[in-house]
């Protein structure tokens, strides 16, 4: 269980560490927008014109090394989860005995 409670505390700071990156990214350039739970698209969306590496390259490179910070928020996400789950179900077991 102590194992459980370092790991949520090692994953917590890394999780805030993540978004501090995502929100450094955010304020870079204006285009990328707030949101740090959401991936912003490399893909044609319709009555949108997706931006292309050959009309703006910098911008481009900015949001797929935030979009990849996004990939790592959630996969940290996940595992906290996986984690807290795990130290829930020996807690209970604890408490329940």
């Amino acid at each position: 269980m102590l194992t459980e409670i370092l790991l949520l505390i090692i994953f917590g700071f890394i999780f805030i560490w993540s978004t501090a990156w995502i929100r450094y990214f955010n304020n870079l350039d204006e285009r990328l927008g707030n949101s740090i739970w959401r991936w912003s698209y490399d893909y044609p969306v319709k009555g949108k014109r997706d931006i292309s590496n050959l009309d703006d390259k910098e911008f481009v490179l900015l949001r797929r090394k935030r979009n990849k910070a996004v990939t790592l928020m959630w996969w940290i996400f996940f595992i906290l989860f996986i984690i807290l789950m795990s130290f829930m179900s020996k807690l209970l077991l604890i408490l329940l005995s």
